[in-house]
């Protein structure tokens, strides 16, 4: 299976954006899907993560409130909707799932 990240762009302060991670095939072992984000010359972040039925949900503190994770399994995609962006997101957003990564989508914000 593997994870396509996508919807990254380059936005200003305060906008919000929907990052999506779509897997090729459905997984058979029902996992659970994280989003990390890596800034240019630092180490990678957990943000978020969801269980496969999408009842629980985990953040990192420096996103809580303003993150949103959330899965459409019909759709074997898992979202990360971003609100009041701020220049110190400006990173590389990377899903993963089953030990699995996706290839990463650049998400810049500056005015």
């Amino acid at each position: 299976v593997q994870l396509q990240a996508s919807g990254g762009g380059s936005v200003q302060p305060g906008d919000s954006l929907t990052l999506s991670c779509a897997a090729s095939a459905a997984a058979t072992n029902r996992p659970g899907t994280g989003w990390f984000r890596q800034p240019q010359g630092k180490e990678r972040e957990f943000l978020a993560a969801i269980t496969w039925s999408g009842k629980n949900t985990y953040y990192n503190e420096s996103v809580k409130g303003r993150f949103s994770i959330s899965r459409d399994n019909a759709k074997k995609t898992v979202y990360l909707q971003m609100n009041s962006l701020k220049p110190e997101d400006t990173a590389v957003y990377y899903c993963t799932a089953n030990g699995r990564w996706g290839q990463g989508t650049l998400v810049t914000v500056s005015s």
